[in-house]
C-alpha cells in the first residue's frame, strides 16, 4: 500500500447484515458511484446498491441465489420485487433457489413503458422493500432517478450488473 492511499469505505447498508462476521465487514467494499441526486451521492443515503457479476450465466444465478433468498424471507409487510429479469430467472428457478414465493413481485414492462420507468414507479411507491433491476450500463442520471424514487418510498435499489444477460 502506497503512504497516501487508503482503502477506508463504508459498506452498503443494503448487505451490512449478510457480509459481516463480528462486526467485521468480510466482502469486498464496492466503489462508489457519481450521482445527480440534489442532496447527497448516493452510497451516502444508503438506498442504492450495486453487484457486478463476470462468469457463466450458472455461476451468476449461483452467486445471487442467496441474496435474493434471504431478501424474499425479509421486510414481512413489504415486496422484494424484480424488475425485468433475466429469461433464467423463472417462478421454477425461484423454487428450486429456496425463494419465498409469496413475498415476490416479478414485473415486466408494458408497451412504450421502460424497466427504468418501472423500476422507478415501483421504488416510489413504497410497497417493496427492495427493487433490483438488471441494468448495465446504468448511467449517473438513471442512477440518481432510482435513488430519488427509492427515497420517497422509503425503499432499498439493487441493480445487478453483468456484461451479459444470464
Amino acid at each position: 500500500m502506497y503512504p497516501n492511499q487508503s482503502f477506508e469505505s463504508k459498506q452498503i447498508s443494503l448487505f451490512e447484515q449478510q457480509f459481516s462476521f463480528q462486526g467485521a465487514a468480510v466482502a469486498p467494499l464496492f466503489v462508489e458511484t457519481t450521482s445527480l441526486a440534489p442532496v447527497k451521492p448516493a452510497a451516502d443515503l444508503g438506498v442504492f446498491s450495486e453487484i457486478s457479476l463476470s462468469g457463466s450465466a450458472q455461476q451468476c444465478l449461483q452467486l445471487i441465489a442467496p441474496i435474493l433468498r434471504d431478501l424474499s424471507d425479509n421486510q414481512k409487510d413489504r415486496w422484494l420485487t424484480l424488475v425485468s429479469p433475466p429469461q433464467q430467472i423463472t417462478a421454477q428457478w425461484l423454487r428450486n433457489a429456496g425463494l419465498n414465493r409469496e413475498r415476490i413481485l416479478v414485473l415486466r414492462p408494458r408497451g412504450l413503458q421502460s424497466s427504468q420507468e418501472l423500476a422507478c414507479e415501483a421504488l416510489r411507491l413504497g410497497r417493496s422493500h427492495t427493487v433490483i433491476s438488471w441494468f448495465n450500463p446504468l448511467p449517473a442520471a438513471a442512477q440518481a432517478q432510482l435513488v430519488n424514487a427509492a427515497l420517497v418510498g422509503a425503499a432499498q435499489s439493487l441493480n445487478i450488473r453483468q456484461p451479459f444477460t444470464i
